[in-house]
């Protein structure tokens, strides 16, 4: 299992969380971002730099990701790609997505980007708290020891 972050928009706190993870059981982790950015010096750390464009990280995530492949990311639609593609897609939030719950996501993201382009504010996600992260941190645990075992 290799872990993917879609790293322009994921949190400090949460990638700081995944390097002492990737410190700790040498998974490869690659933060995959329009901008350079600084990671901390481990070969089991990389940062892929991708050109500047809407969607340009995600297509690069995709396209590299292999089945069972963990991806770190808050983008709705990526999370279905990776679904679709056998991997696995983790928020910086905490909420693993699956097949059973990536539709109704689907759904409410493209509600509100109609409401948006009406002219309403959805307003914006609210910060996060410690209570995500220690959801995230969790999750993340499951899957790496999932993984070790199999």
């Amino acid at each position: 299992m290799k872990i993917w972050v879609d790293a322009d928009a994921c949190p400090v706190v949460i990638k700081n969380i995944l390097y002492k993870a990737a410190q700790r059981t040498r998974l490869q982790l690659t933060l995959v971002a329009n901008q350079p950015m600084h990671i901390p010096r481990l070969k089991w750390i990389k940062l892929l730099q991708v050109a500047p464009g809407f969607d340009v990280a995600d297509n690069e995530i995709v396209k590299r990701l292999d089945p069972g492949d963990l991806v770190i990311t808050s983008d709705i639609p990526l999370a279905a790609q990776v679904l679709e593609k056998a991997g696995h897609a983790l928020s910086p939030r905490g909420e693993l997505y699956s097949s059973d719950n990536i539709r109704g996501r689907l759904n409410m993201r493209n509600f509100k980007d109609t409401l948006r382009a009406s002219g309403i504010d959805t307003g914006g996600p609210p910060a996060l708290n410690q209570k995500n992260r220690n959801a995230f941190a969790g999750h993340l645990d499951k899957l790496i020891s999932r993984h070790k075992r199999t």
